[in-house]
């Protein structure tokens, strides 16, 4: 089986509205408003350009920042910071480490890959940063091929670009959508909710 990793808020932490509590302190004043806060710009089309490389650092914070009437100092600040808040999940990245195992053995694992939405910007820190992204056999980054999911075409560039055969490949993604996506494609697909969820799930297909 081979198995697509997404990264973050499976792989990785990811977790905006709580950095926005501390970045707008005087415009958010509980975790509920800063999540709100939060969809406004992580959910904004401008930051879906900025997943998929069309739209630079400099350009989303400036837009960002006039649209939410926000201090341009402190959207900079927020943006600048979140690539070093992705942090390893510690359930997960212990799973993938004992999937690595079993892919180095050939114990049901044929292959190990990651499909991210990822600014340019963050997706050059994780690799800067993290080594254990060389466990992956390949992976894309939005930002690298100018589509993010749930476009249908980054899944498709991901199954051609390593010869990926749909039914023995298994996608896991914290957003239920995305997941839907995979399955139209014909692969697998497990509803990343936490590390024990994941590993129970994957348990019951014999991994």
């Amino acid at each position: 089986m081979n198995l697509v990793f997404d990264f973050g808020a499976v792989l990785f932490t990811w977790q905006p509205g709580q950095f926005l509590l501390q970045i707008f302190p005087g415009q958010v004043g509980s975790l509920e408003a800063a999540r709100h806060l939060a969809h406004q710009v992580v959910g904004h089309p401008d930051w879906h350009d900025f997943d998929r490389g069309v739209l630079d650092t400099a350009a989303l914070i400036e837009r960002t920042s006039q649209r939410l009437d926000l201090p341009l100092a402190s959207v900079q600040a927020l943006i600048n910071g979140i690539g070093e808040r992705l942090i390893p999940i510690d359930g997960t990245l212990a799973l993938l480490q004992e999937l690595r195992q079993r892919r180095l053995t050939q114990d049901g694992v044929t292959g190990l890959y990651y499909l991210s939405n990822m600014p340019d910007v963050y997706a050059r820190v994780l690799e800067a940063n993290f080594a254990f992204l060389q466990w992956f056999d390949g992976g894309i980054f939005s930002c690298d091929v100018k589509h993010i999911k749930p476009d249908p075409a980054i899944y498709q560039l991901l199954q051609d670009r390593y010869r990926l055969e749909p039914t023995t490949t298994l996608f896991i993604d914290d957003l239920k959508a995305n997941v839907a996506v995979a399955r139209t494609l014909g692969w697998q697909g497990i509803h990343y909710e936490s590390p024990q969820q994941l590993q129970s799930q994957l348990a019951l297909l014999g991994l």
